[in-house]
């Protein structure tokens, strides 16, 4: 099926194992590259059978005849499928399917499909990937990770503003910490890319608000810095403030070493290569980005702008780096 589709079984492994207590530790992040971070680690939980890249509704309907699926496994899979019938035209059948995934998950078959779509969105079909998100909101008006998702489709199109009209709803809708937490780093992304720093900056403060661990903190933090670059706040002092005496060799730690200028940009790409985390979350990706954000806060535009290609180049079209790269770039 499409390429978001493997990633997306990443997403999975950790739903598997949510339960209402594990939901409440939820960051909300938006990058797919990193989303097993945001929901704290897969507990062990085991991902389903793999999906072939070209998964066809026949092969979909085999996998879910398959009377011994889990209720989460079963869902995840008919999330898939009413994708794939929604791009065949079969709408009533694709309504069925998120019906389905309601009565099998009845508190988290939302955030299943906000795990999906934008994922598969990123193949290319992202009309599609609205349509269906749009079939879920039907089911439950103004969910705020039904809206996130459609925002996250949205800016993977570089339509921003309407990403920004629909987190606003998202945040409006939120009613606990994890619904919140999602929105507002999503909103934090929609306002860096419209340039609204000061905006987005508070918005990843308010992120950040209860998170204690640099694990937990690091992503927001470092976005912060990013949108920090452009206002009135030194953004190297706000940052080493607020982690420049921790342990920083776990990844993404290198990048806030390098941004410190504890760290030369050639060992933060040879961490980015040779660290193990940093390989299976495409490390490489928002190395560039932050790379060329310190650039920029130095004022030299010629690293900026190769900085910020390179990450285009390195970032798939789901990733927020690849569409705050694109924003930059514009603005050099």
């Amino acid at each position: 099926m499409q390429r978001g589709i493997l990633r997306t079984l990443g997403v999975f492994a950790v739903l598997v194992s949510m339960t209402s207590g594990a939901s409440a530790q939820l960051q909300g992040g938006a990058n797919w590259d990193t989303s097993a971070q945001q929901f704290g680690g897969t507990g062990g939980a085991a991902a389903p059978p793999p999906v072939p890249r070209d998964a066809s509704l026949e092969q979909l309907n085999k996998i879910l005849s398959v009377s011994q699926l889990k209720p989460a496994d079963r869902s995840f899979y008919l999330g898939l499928r009413a994708f794939v019938l929604s791009r065949a035209g079969r709408e009533g059948d694709s309504r069925k399917d998120i019906a389905e995934m309601g009565k099998l998950l009845p508190t988290n078959w939302q955030i299943m499909l906000w795990s999906i779509m934008p994922a598969l969105a990123g193949g290319g079909d992202r009309a599609t990937a609205l349509r269906t998100l749009d079939y879920g909101l039907q089911r439950k008006p103004n969910d705020p990770w039904l809206l996130v998702a459609q925002a996250q489709v949205y800016m993977q199109i570089s339509d921003f503003q309407q990403a920004m009209n629909i987190l606003d709803r998202a945040m409006g809708s939120a009613t606990g910490v994890p619904d919140r937490r999602v929105a507002v780093f999503n909103r934090g992304q929609a306002n860096f890319n419209l340039g609204n720093f000061q905006q987005s900056s508070d918005d990843f403060d308010a992120w950040l608000s209860g998170l204690t661990t640099v694990k937990a903190r690091i992503d927001g933090t470092l976005w912060r810095f990013a949108a920090q670059v452009h206002t009135k706040h030194d953004a190297r002092a706000v940052l080493n403030k607020d982690i420049g005496n921790e342990n920083l060799y776990q990844w993404p730690g290198p990048i806030a070493k390098f941004l410190l200028g504890k760290l030369p940009p050639g060992e933060l790409e040879v961490a980015a290569e040779s660290d193990q985390t940093a390989k299976v979350i495409n490390g490489k990706c928002p190395a560039a980005f932050y790379v060329g954000m310190e650039a920029q806060r130095r004022g030299d535009k010629q690293r900026a702008r190769e900085q910020l290609q390179l990450a285009q180049a390195r970032c798939p079209t789901t990733s927020p780096y690849n569409w705050a790269a694109s924003s930059e770039l514009k603005r050099l």
